[in-house]
């Protein structure tokens, strides 16, 4: 009788053949999701999961994403729905997550999120609206939430804050609403294009994080991350910089003075975003790194407190 430790020998096989990165650890993850759990190797499947089973590993054999073929990704502590609608989840955005995720808690800590009060031409009921939503919980703004795994990770990690996600895709924000109601978080999803003001929420974010199509033209990528949607990948311009700029310049319209703005990048963009956010208003902008060591982020204090 054929086991699994037969059927993920084979599968490993077959994977390494066709090119896949990690085939052992792709074969273990296809079989967990026909079983339901993680099968004993010596155990023997029954028919229908290895039917499912082959069926599975023919589509990742032609380079189909893990997350398409089992509708699961997985992002800090968060096991979320995954379609092609929306980018697949990434390592180095967990950090992206963790470091938004760190300045949101400093900011409940202090309840101290920038003060309204200290910006320019804001009339006192301006401020003083403000500074109770201020006391109801930090504003987080998630430009482009896709999936809405930041968004969910800020409001799961830090129950006090007020999250919104903005993204100017239906269909995205779909799959992130559904992804919301599997941990019945209070996120708020807008369907806008970042590209257009949002005048209602003008000076009033404590942080906005964004992951933004960053990535330059011509530059080689996956078979699998081809099959994330185009528009969420691509940052537009030479060097791939059109869309983040677009994301910094909103972030400064939308945050308080003092709040702080973390934006994924690709390596190559930290030093061009830097100079720019720094020439809208944001009076501390640094580089943060992933956990390889490649500067991916970009960390920025808009006005003073």
């Amino acid at each position: 009788m054929t086991t699994w430790a037969d059927l993920l020998a084979g599968a490993t096989a077959q994977l390494t053949a066709a090119g896949v990165d990690s085939p052992a650890a792709d074969a273990r993850w296809l079989a967990e999701a026909v079983a339901g759990k993680r099968p004993h190797p010596r155990d023997t499947p029954p028919p229908a999961q290895r039917e499912l089973f082959a069926a599975y590993l023919a589509r990742r054999a032609a380079r189909e994403p893990l997350q398409h073929i089992t509708g699961r990704m997985y992002f800090r502590y968060l096991e979320l729905v995954s379609t092609p609608d929306a980018l697949i989840v990434r390592p180095e955005t967990e950090i992206v997550a963790e470091c938004a995720i760190a300045h949101v808690r400093a900011c409940v800590a202090a309840q101290n999120c920038g003060n309204a009060a200290s910006l320019k031409n804001d009339d006192a009921a301006a401020a003083r609206s403000r500074a109770a939503a201020t006391a109801a919980g930090p504003l987080v703004v998630d430009l482009g939430t896709g999936s809405g795994a930041i968004a969910l990770s800020i409001a799961t990690e830090v129950p006090a804050a007020r999250v919104i996600g903005v993204d100017a895709d239906p269909q995205a924000l779909q799959l992130a609403a559904t992804n919301n109601a599997r941990y019945g978080s209070p996120v708020t999803f807008l369907h806008h294009d970042v590209a257009e003001p949002l005048p209602e929420l003008d000076h009033a974010a404590s942080v906005v994080v964004a992951n933004p199509p960053y990535i330059p033209p011509d530059t080689p990528v996956s078979v699998e991350v081809r099959a994330d949607p185009a528009r969420a990948l691509w940052g537009g311009g030479a060097e791939g910089l059109d869309l983040p700029k677009l994301f910094v310049a909103r972030a400064a319209q939308l945050l308080r003075g003092g709040g702080i703005l973390v934006l994924e990048h690709a390596e190559t963009q930290s030093a061009a975003l830097r100079e720019y956010a720094r020439s809208l208003g944001f009076t501390r902008a640094a580089t943060g790194r992933d956990l390889a060591g490649r500067e991916r982020f970009l960390e920025a204090e808009y006005g003073h407190m």
